[in-house]
Formats: structure tokens, C-alpha cells, sequence
């Protein structure tokens, strides 16, 4: 044993070190759903609704940070979205950018307003943060909606495709790649901000704003942070999804849009990564699955929430994780 040494950091005999943390166990687990999805998926309507559901999960991961983990409301999100499927679409179609240049040019500008936006908006809290972020999102909708010269008013304006090393992205099966691989790398960025210092500040932000500040967190740096990082995974996504789709609507930045991913986060779970992912997943999904109710479709979308919030009511992941935490704290104490 080397000098120094401390012999509790050492391994009980018997025991193993684990294989793997639960966060590169969770990364592995959504690569392999990502890599062997398509051999469970027969055409292209499959990989359609798989793409959507890759994108609003990448705006779910950014979201939850905001609002999971730093416990900040956030009812205008879908404006960023909005801003960066347009402002790609604009300097793409209108300016004669590259896409490949226009994409994250359109997301690091929607980064710089949501920065000077977040400066005087996030020092609101609870309801009055969130009607600031309302009137955020209503004021990006109409902008977007009037201004029909640059933006096509109400009848949305086309997207080119989007371009890389001469490559034109076309096709549902290529977009699933890229989607597939863009929600990797935001699950991955998410979960290493969680797991740095500043993430451990945004936890103790949602509980208890003053003890933190006692503690010599900056409360306000640590939000407009988080704010324009959850911004720019909106803005990311829906640039691509407009380059996917080869168009885009005001209907993007409408205030149920913000409430649709708002209503993701909570039903997946809140500060929970991969809650995100799931609820994204859940909600996207089932009202696919359900139009063959035709009328009653909506009735039947608003039950299942209500009965699957009261059956899990900290979301869907942290509630199935409780519950086997505590199924295999009862079997260790047999």
C-alpha cells in the first residue's frame, strides 16, 4: 500500500466497482433505442414521427434545465424554437448563407437575445416570471406573424435543405440519424452541466433561493445561464426542424406550443434528464396513436395525463426510479 493511503477509500472484499455510473448507463441505454429503432420501423411515417419526437426532446432537455432544475418557469420557449427555424430559414433562403452557416448563426443569435431578454426578465419570480415569459413568446408570434415581407406572414415561407460537406440532408431515414445524434449530444451536454459545479448551484437555486445566496451563489449569473442555454437548445431545434420539413409556419412559436413542452417536461419528470427524453417521447407519440378516435381523441389525451399525473405524481422516470430504489432497500434489509 502506497504512502498516504486512505483504507476506506478502498473496495470492501467481495464488492465490485460499478461497471458504469447511471448516467453513461442511461446515454447507453438511448443509444442502443436510437441504433436499433429502425428495424422495428416499416416506412417512412414511422421515422416521421420518430424525428419529431427526437426534436422535441432535444427542447425538453434544454427546458427541464431551466425549469426542472433552476426551478424558473419558462411559457415562452417556443418562440426561441420559432426564432431559429427562421432566422435559418431567412439568411439561408432570402441571404444566400450556406444552411450549414446559417443554422448555427441563427442559434447563437437567438442565444444573444435570450441573454438580454434574461437579464431584466428573470428577476420576476413564480407567476410574474411566468406571464414575462408569455408576453415574450406572444411578442415573437406576432412579429413573426405580421412581418409577412421577411417571414411570409401567416403562410409560412420555405426552408432549403440543409447542406453539409456538400451532402444535401433529404429523406426521413438520413434526417433519423442526425436528429438521432443531435439528441444525443444534447442529453450528454445536459448531463454534464448537471454534474458540474454550476448544476449543483441550480439545484440548490430551486431549493431555496436565499440559501443559496448565503452560500455565496450568484443567483442571478447562474439563472440568465441556464436561460440562454435552454434557449439555445430550442433555437437548435427547431432550425432543424425546419430544415427537415423544408418549411415554416408562425404556428411554431404559439403559445400552446410553449405549453405542449412545458406539459412534456412535467409528465416525463422534472429535473431529470431522461425524464425529459420520456415525456417528449410519451406525448408526441400518443396522439398519434389515438387519432383512430377520432372526436373523442382529446377527451382520451386529457384522461391519460390526468390519470398518469396522479399515478405518477413526481413524472413518469423519477417516480418508476423511487420505486425501485425503495424495492431494493426493503429487499437489502430482509
Amino acid at each position: 500500500m502506497r504512502a498516504g493511503s486512505n483504507v476506506s477509500e478502498l473496495p470492501a472484499r467481495g464488492t465490485a466497482r460499478p461497471l458504469m455510473s447511471a448516467r453513461s448507463g442511461g446515454l447507453l441505454v438511448l443509444a442502443l433505442v436510437i441504433a436499433l429503432l429502425p428495424a422495428a420501423m416499416t416506412n417512412n411515417y414511422f421515422y416521421e414521427v420518430a424525428i419529431l419526437v427526437a426534436l422535441n426532446a432535444i427542447v425538453c432537455v434544454g427546458l427541464n434545465l431551466l425549469v426542472g432544475y433552476a426551478g424558473q418557469i419558462s411559457l415562452g420557449h417556443a418562440g426561441f424554437f420559432a426564432l431559429g427555424g427562421y432566422g435559418s430559414a431567412i439568411l439561408s433562403a432570402q441571404y444566400g448563407w450556406p444552411s450549414a452557416l446559417s443554422l448555427p448563426a441563427a442559434v447563437a443569435a437567438v442565444g444573444v437575445l435570450a441573454y438580454v431578454v434574461g437579464r431584466p426578465t428573470l428577476r420576476l419570480k413564480g407567476h410574474y416570471l411566468a406571464m414575462a415569459t408569455l408576453g415574450l413568446g406572444v411578442i415573437i408570434s406576432i412579429v413573426l406573424t405580421t412581418e409577412d415581407r421577411v417571414t411570409g406572414g401567416p403562410d409560412g415561407m420555405a426552408v432549403p435543405p440543409l447542406v453539409i460537406a456538400g451532402f444535401a440532408l433529404r429523406g426521413e431515414r438520413v434526417w433519423y440519424w442526425v436528429v438521432g445524434a443531435a439528441l444525443m449530444l444534447a442529453v450528454w451536454l445536459a448531463q454534464n452541466l448537471i454534474a458540474s459545479p454550476a448544476g449543483r448551484a441550480l439545484r440548490a437555486l430551486h431549493g431555496s433561493e436565499i440559501a443559496a445566496q448565503t452560500l455565496g451563489i450568484d443567483a442571478a449569473r447562474h439563472k440568465l445561464r441556464v436561460f440562454v442555454i435552454s434557449a439555445l437548445f430550442a433555437a437548435a431545434a427547431g432550425a432543424l426542424t425546419a430544415h427537415y420539413a423544408g418549411f415554416i409556419t408562425p404556428v411554431k412559436s404559439s403559445f400552446m406550443h410553449s405549453v405542449e413542452l412545458v406539459i412534456m417536461v412535467v409528465f416525463g419528470g422534472m429535473a431529470s434528464v431522461f425524464g425529459a427524453v420520456v415525456g417528449a417521447a410519451v406525448l408526441t407519440t400518443l396522439p398519434q396513436l389515438l387519432t383512430v378516435l377520432k372526436d373523442y381523441e382529446m377527451m382520451v389525451f386529457g384522461a391519460v395525463l390526468i390519470v398518469t399525473m396522479v399515478g405518477f405524481p413526481q413524472g413518469i422516470v423519477p417516480t418508476i426510479s423511487r420505486w425501485f430504489a425503495a424495492r431494493a432497500f426493503r429487499r437489502d434489509a430482509r
